[in-house]
């Protein structure tokens, strides 16, 4: 193989090993074993499980986040039409590359990793653009857009991880459900709801 070709091969092989036992759960020789090398050579490409695991985790965050900021590209679409290329973005790529997702869910716990909190900050930051206008549109106070950006893209980054356990439901299903729920909250949203029934505290 040519350098090009083995780091290829390493980060396929080290890819399937970190999604199925982590980075602790996985190590250098195992790693190598499957990949029918000597562990000198993965010191020499990666410098260490680290740096491997580094290059692993930024390939699969890039690949998601290219998928979703493809999606929500085009503010001028309907609300619910980007909501639904969103989702769909999500559920297309846990389908296709389910340990990738694996490995970016991780990595937001694992080594102090932040790819997965700052791709979805990304996407809250994207979705919460998209909300300003319509809140102000219907004279609601766009103050609690963060929070309600948050509710959303975490109602379904964690639902699309419960799914990838749960694979029963089919992937229009998960997305028709999570569509409607997210859709209705928004579009039926009472600017006046309070807890307890009390009229909302104004500030």
């Amino acid at each position: 193989m040519t350098a090009a070709e083995r780091r290829d091969q390493l980060i396929g092989v080290a890819r399937i090993c970190f999604a199925e036992k982590g980075f602790d759960g996985s190590s250098i020789e195992e790693i190598a074993a499957r990949a029918e090398v000597s562990k000198p050579v993965i010191y020499e490409h990666f410098g260490g499980k680290e740096g491997l695991y580094a290059v692993v985790v930024d390939r699969e965050v890039n690949a998601l986040l290219g998928s979703l900021r493809e999606a929500l590209i085009d503010p001028r679409s309907p609300s619910r039409r980007l909501l639904e290329r969103g989702t769909m973005a999500l559920l297309d790529y846990i389908e296709s590359c389910p340990e990738g997702f694996q490995i970016i869910m991780r990595d937001s716990s694992e080594l102090g990793g932040s790819g997965f909190a700052s791709l979805l900050n990304d996407v809250i930051v994207r979705v919460e653009g998209l909300l300003i206008p319509r809140f102000e549109e219907r004279g609601f106070d766009p103050k609690p857009v963060p929070l309600i950006a948050q509710a959303l893209t975490g109602l379904v980054a964690m639902t699309g991880q419960w799914w990838l356990d749960n694979p029963e439901f089919t992937k229009e299903e998960v997305a028709t459900f999570l569509v409607n729920l997210a859709w209705n909250g928004i579009h039926r949203l009472d600017k006046n709801f309070h807890l307890g029934g009390e009229p909302a505290p104004t500030v």
